[in-house]
Order: C-alpha cells, then structure tokens, then sequence
C-alpha cells in the first residue's frame, strides 16, 4: 500500500489499524498509525471510564463523543495528506 492508502486504513478499525502497521507503508504513514494508535487507546481508555456508575456514565459519553471527533479529524488529515494532530492527545508518541 502507499502512503495515503496507508494512513486512511490506519483509522478504520483496529483491524486496519494492524493491517497499515504489518503490511503498509510504515515509514510514510507512521505519524498516522501513531494518532490512529493513540484514538484507540484513548478510547478503551474511556471505555473503561464508563464502567463507573453515573459519574463515568457522563464522563465516558463525553470523552466517547471527544474520541469520535479526534477520530474524524485524524481521517480528514490522512485524506488530505496532512501530518495534523488531533486536540489533547496528538503530541503523544507511541511509534518512534
């Protein structure tokens, strides 16, 4: 895969999120996979949040709709061939 098809399977899923890290253009993608690695942990992050009763209820459906954002602005960059990181949690490394 090249670059751009690379970047945009790294948000679909976790499973395109594995595909574009094994079989894609890793070195030309990475700082994709590594924000689309980031939503995903973030997000399972606030899904266990959510287990709590009332408090994380509220906590873990703003943080859900905060994911779904990040996520969507992730895709646009990755469309558009853009290295843009996402609100809050962009600066976070995960793949050198």
């Amino acid at each position: 895969m090249d670059t751009k098809t690379t970047s945009i399977v790294a948000y679909l899923t976790w499973v395109g999120l594995l595909i574009a890290f094994l079989a894609g253009d890793k070195e030309g993608a990475k700082f994709h996979i590594n924000q689309a690695l980031v939503i995903v942990l973030f997000g399972i992050a606030g899904g266990i949040v959510a287990v709590i009763p009332l408090i994380g209820w509220i906590l873990g459906g703003l943080w859900s709709v905060f994911m779904i954002v990040c996520w969507i602005m992730g895709l646009i960059a990755a469309i558009n061939q853009e290295e843009k990181e996402v609100p809050l949690i962009g600066k976070i490394h995960i793949i050198k």
